[in-house]
This record gives structure tokens, sequence and C-alpha cells, in this order.
């Protein structure tokens, strides 16, 4: 090599490792605190539904022989039951029969400038669609990982503008690991020996032993850092979602919009079993699906105009990316499209599988391994990276 290729190659080392130290020490604690929050959401699911075994499922004896009570007027039932200055904004419908309805009283103050002003109310109601019995009610607001996902999400600031608090600090993690991977590179066979495993003998010293835990496990554990800092920047970032769109679908630059398909019919027509209508029909098209949402129609804080009345249907049990849509007329019941899954481009199926590569959810339980773990190495190393830095300096004083 000669000598004006070695000394650009070490100007771009040099520069890449001062504003990889630089960047390190300026957002090392957001990124350790996003880290730790990412990796205790990742078994969220797993917890929630041993410790609520007991109310998922209602237990009602004989439902073959039962009716089920309408969706609205079992609504009315539980807001009589569980009472609030608010009506109920949506029900979580599933498949199976066995399982209890969820039923969400959500409210959300977009004017507040803290999570805890943002969210007016968040509760969850566990009913037996069939006694209409208030099986439990959980308020999801201050609940341990509703809190920890916002704190991952937005640092408990107001969601809409404290994405881009996380959002920043995520953007100079992602140069760190790029630059990391370019300060990790040996220069040769003998350097790679060391970079790839840990060496460690009776006589290695704590600083070296750091050094490593910060190279190798940095190194097997950029690559999936950056798809989750890139899928968690998608929510931050309208550009980062576009251009994930754009280059999955092969470079469609319109995502498909059905806004378009609009409820006709007049208010007058819909009755107490329209949204049990809206139910049965995707439940005959869908029967071995999952699960689906219904909103129940009343005026919310932060009401924005729905141009018609989707519903998504859920395919997984542990994971949102299979999912379909239909638009049904909100007064009649009619069904008016259907947008399957296995009719959408790459670029759509790519978009709606980004949560769950982000939590790790998309191929169940090996995946959220995988981001629990690299969760936990990306919290260390802005921990570990410190200590060499500092370790470097008191050697200088």
């Amino acid at each position: 090599m000669s000598l004006t290729k070695k000394k650009k190659k070490s100007f771009l080392k040099h520069w890449f490792g001062r504003l990889h130290l630089w960047f390190g020490l300026a957002v090392g604690i957001p990124v350790v605190i996003i880290s730790i929050t990412g990796a205790l959401y990742v078994f969220k699911d797993e917890f929630e539904n041993f410790t609520r075994r007991d109310v998922i499922y209602h237990h009602e004896p004989d439902i073959a022989s039962k009716q089920l009570i309408p969706i609205s007027v079992l609504a009315d039932q539980v807001e009589k039951a569980c009472p609030e200055d608010y009506p109920l904004h949506w029900v979580n419908v599933p498949v199976d029969p066995a399982m209890s309805y969820q039923y969400y009283y959500y409210e959300r103050n977009p004017d507040a400038w803290h999570y805890f002003d943002e969210v007016v109310i968040y509760k969850l109601i566990y009913v037996n669609p069939y006694s209409g019995e208030v099986l439990r009610v959980y308020d999801e607001k201050m609940g341990f990982f509703n809190i920890v996902k916002m704190i991952h999400f937005s640092f408990l600031l107001q969601s809409e503008w404290g994405k881009y608090v996380v959002g920043i600090p995520v953007c100079l993690f992602v140069f760190m690991l790029i630059s990391g991977i370019v300060l990790w590179w040996p220069r040769n066979k003998a350097g790679r020996k060391q970079r790839f495993q840990f060496n460690w003998k009776k006589t290695t010293k704590a600083k070296r032993k750091n050094y490593d835990l910060h190279n190798i496990l940095g190194f097997y554990g950029s690559i999936f850092a950056l798809i989750f800092s890139i899928t968690g920047l998608f929510y931050c970032y309208f550009v980062i979602q576009a251009f994930i769109y754009v280059v999955f679908s092969g470079g469609e630059t319109v995502y498909p919009d059905h806004s378009h398909i609009t409820t006709t019919a007049p208010e007058s027509v819909r009755t107490d079993y329209t949204l049990d209508s809206i139910a049965n029909q995707v439940k005959r098209l869908y029967p071995e699906s999952y699960g689906f949402a219904l909103d129940l129609g009343d005026d919310h804080l932060d009401d924005h105009v729905h141009p018609n009345f989707e519903v998504y249907v859920k395919h997984l049990s542990y994971s949102y990316h299979k999912m379909s849509q239909l638009i049904f007329d909100e007064h009649s019941a009619e069904l008016l499209h259907t947008h399957d899954y296995k009719d959408k481009n790459f670029g759509e199926k790519m978009v709606g599988a980004n949560y769950d590569i982000h939590v790790g959810s998309i191929f169940n339980l090996p995946t959220k391994i995988i981001a629990f773990l690299v969760s936990l190495i990306c919290a260390s190393l802005p921990v570990t990276g410190f200590m060499i830095w500092y370790n470097r300096k008191k050697k200088r004083v």
C-alpha cells in the first residue's frame, strides 16, 4: 500500500474515531435508556399472557348453544359497570369463541406536553361476550409495560414531538455503529483473530476485557442493532418510512390510498347489530385469523376525520405483520373493499412488518431472544466505550 493510501486511511479512521467518541459521550445515556427499555419491552406479550391467562379466556360453559351479546349492547353494559367520563373507544374481537372481548377506554389530549397529561385515560376491560360479565379492568396508562414503551418512544414527553427527542440520539447511534465497524476492521489476519473472539487468560487485565467486550460484542451486535435502530427511526421520520416503501416496492412512490372508498348509507340505517354484522363478515372471510378491532363510533378528544370504516384483521397471535384490510359502510355494514395480505406489494408488507421487526416478534420467540440480547449489547456499548475513554484519559494524566 502506498504512503498516500495509508495517510488517507489513517485520516478517515482518525476522524471516525473522534466522532465516534464525541457522539458516544453526547448520547451515551439516552442510548442506554432506549436500549434497556427496548429489552424490557420485548417479552411484554409473554408476561401479560401468563399473568392474565385467567381472563383472556372467559370459561363460559356450553357456548355452542348460546348467543353472543351484540357488541353495541355489550359496550353499554360495560360503560354502566365501569363508568368513566368518556365513551369506550374500541373493542378487540377474537375469532376464537372461547376468548374474552377486550373493550378499551382511550382518550388523548394532543395539547399536553408529557405522557401523563397526554394520555387522559387508557383502560382495558376483559368481558365475557356471552354473559356480559366484566372479568377484570386494567389501567394500561399506569401499566409497567406501557410506561416502559413510552420512555422508549418519547422519554415520556408528548408523543408528537417527543419522538424526535428520541430520534436524534438514535441517528447518532446509527453513525456510531457504522463508524464502530470501520474502527473495528482489522488490518491483517493476526488482528482478525483477536477481533472475532475472546482470548482471555487468567492474567488478562480488566481494561483489556472491557476493550474486548466493547469491540467483539459491538461487532456481532452491530448488524441487528442497525436493523432495530432504523426500524425505530421509522416512527420518528417520514423519510425513513418513504425510503423503506420505495426500496422494497421496487420503485413505487405512491402508497396505496383507499380514502376515496367512503360510507354512503344514511346514519338512520345503523342499528345495535351493525357492528355484529361487520364482525360476522370478517369471521366468515378469515376464519383462521386471530382477531380484529372495531371502532365503536363515538366522538373523542383527539378525533380526526375518518374517510371510511376500516377493519384490520390480525392473522397471527404473536405478530402484526400479517394483516388484511377491509373497508365497510359503517352504517349499512356493506363490505366495500378487501385488501388481502397476499395482494399487498412487498413494500406494503415491509412497512407492515416494521413494528414486528423492531420489537423482535416477526418470527416469534427466536427473534425476540435476538432482540433482547442485542438490546442489552446496545445498552452496554456506551458504558464500555466510556470506560475505554476514561482509562486512556486517566493514563495520560
